[in-house]
């Protein structure tokens, strides 16, 4: 049964529709793939009982002729997503054993279309981190090992659990979110494909808060074709979100394969930073030479303010979470600490509840917003924001997309930057544009490091373009074949 979770999403999917196994065979397949892969931590509460009820009905469905665009498929759900009925965290001690009464509307549209839930994945406290190391559950260990090393190295984050399981074949795919990079440098650091889509495809309703103005929810995948496949299946129009889009969602699967020839892409010249390590410049100029090679023109184009959008994001990011946040006080539900008053309860409760980042984020987003500070600090960043989506404006104006390196460096040793928040941040440097602009991005594995670990490239499109970003993710994909994987450890 092992070689049932080898397979791709598609494949599956296509095996389930010849009858060559059953959604009970893949899934009891998956569920001893999870079990087997506990040393990695990805998985902070497994639902096997729930996994098998939901892939019965699955093949029942099918009997009948009935079956949905994911019947059958085993996902892994990351744990900021609220799951009817089932614990749901954000790895936060001060959530405790809350168990949502609602289902979030992106795992609603999955279920809707017959997927099956394996269990919640492990993240960063509140999607707040990059190399999934605040979670209240420990940190996530990356399948991947450098050669001739044991060193645990991360997977990433935020949306470590949903990378490493994807990368360890524990699960067919994984909901994941994007504040500043939370899908695609986990992606990278893997060895899988992670999109963010445009801001406002998926609903956020249900998807536990960070900060609300950049928070996207998206797939990680195995391949592109099955990021195309989830992202139709999780995007459509909700009316419980106001900043959700009411547009068609176009059928992104057909957009795989499709011809990139005559399509322009731009290279950022702000994007070649100072002390970029070779292998990352090398692998950017491979990606360049295949999208030639492909049809594409290069053009490189200026984005100006590039250069301050790490910290306009960390002020915006953390002014909105201080704010997301303030609703966690022990009143309603998860932990409560009792005090000698209600101030001291909301004290005490906060103090055990939050770990060192979330509370570091939002003391920097209280401050901030505070009196005297408001116009010096986050007004100043959102006029920057403005600026940084204006580059993006006047670069689409000449190009299709655009072609970065996704993350700086390939996967770290875990606790290496665990005391220089600094370090961290800069792992977002090339993503956080992204989520400031609310554009699409994607990252797609393209070569490995001299340790042998998984390095990736990331695209930029246009504002409602993904369908251009999986054509030339495809193109991307089909000529950088990179069919490494972890050597299993676990």
């Amino acid at each position: 049964m092992t070689s049932l979770t080898s397979l791709t999403l598609k494949a599956a999917l296509d095996g389930l529709a010849d009858k060559s196994f059953s959604s009970e065979e893949l899934t009891q397949a998956h569920v001893a793939a999870v079990a087997a892969a506990k040393p990695l931590n990805a998985f902070v509460l497994e639902t096997p009982e729930k996994a098998l009820e939901m892939a019965k009905a699955s093949d029942a469905r099918r009997a009948r002729g009935e079956a949905g665009a994911l019947d059958g498929a085993p996902l892994g759900i990351k744990d900021l997503f609220c799951t009817e009925g089932v614990r749901s965290t954000a790895c936060s001690n001060i959530l405790g054993n809350f168990v949502p009464t609602y289902e979030s509307t992106v795992t609603a549209n999955l279920w809707r279309d017959g997927a099956v839930m394996l269990g919640k994945l492990n993240l960063d406290e509140f999607a707040m981190g990059s190399s999934n190391e605040t979670s209240a559950f420990g940190p996530v260990t990356n399948p991947w090992r450098a050669e001739g090393s044991n060193a645990k190295l991360t997977p990433g984050g935020s949306s470590g659990g949903s990378a490493a399981a994807v990368a360890a074949d524990i699960c067919l795919g994984a909901t994941a979110t994007d504040t500043g990079g939370s899908i695609r440098q986990p992606a990278a650091f893997t060895g899988t494909v992670g999109i963010k889509p445009t801001y406002g495809r998926c609903s956020r309703w249900g998807v536990v808060a960070f900060a609300s103005s950049l928070d996207q929810a998206g797939p990680i995948a195995k391949t592109v074709e099955d990021a195309a496949i989830l992202l139709k299946s999780m995007s459509g129009h909700d009316p419980k979100d106001s900043t959700s889009l009411d547009i068609e969602t176009p059928d992104f699967p057909s957009f795989v394969g499709k011809s990139v020839k005559g399509l322009r892409i731009g290279i950022p010249k702000e994007y070649r930073v100072d002390g970029m390590p070779p292998e990352i410049e090398k692998l950017w100029e491979q990606g360049i030479a295949w999208l030639r090679e492909a049809g594409c023109e290069i053009v490189e184009v200026s984005l100006p303010h590039t250069k301050y959008a790490l910290p306009a994001y960390y002020i915006v990011a953390p002014a909105e979470a201080s704010s997301n946040l303030a609703r966690y006080d022990g009143m309603r539900y998860g932990l409560r600490v009792d005090g000698g008053n209600l101030t001291e309860t909301y004290e005490n409760t906060r103090a055990a509840g939050f770990g060192a980042e979330v509370k570091r984020r939002i003391l920097i987003g209280t401050y901030v917003l505070s009196a005297g500070y408001y116009d010096a600090y986050y007004v100043k960043a959102l006029k920057v924001r403005r600026r940084i989506a204006d580059d993006f404006d006047q670069a689409f104006q000449k190009v299709d997309a655009l072609l970065t390196p996704t993350a700086p460096s390939a996967a770290f040793a875990l606790g290496e930057n665990a005391d220089d928040p600094v370090a961290m941040y800069l792992n977002d440097i090339f993503t956080v544009t992204v989520n400031l602009a609310g554009l699409p991005g994607m990252s797609i594995p393209a070569g490995v490091d001299a340790n042998g670990l998984p390095l990736g490239l990331q695209l930029i499109g246009k504002a409602l373009d993904e369908g251009t970003l999986f054509s030339l993710g495809g193109a991307i994909e089909k000529a950088a074949d990179f069919k490494a994987k972890p050597a299993r450890w676990w």
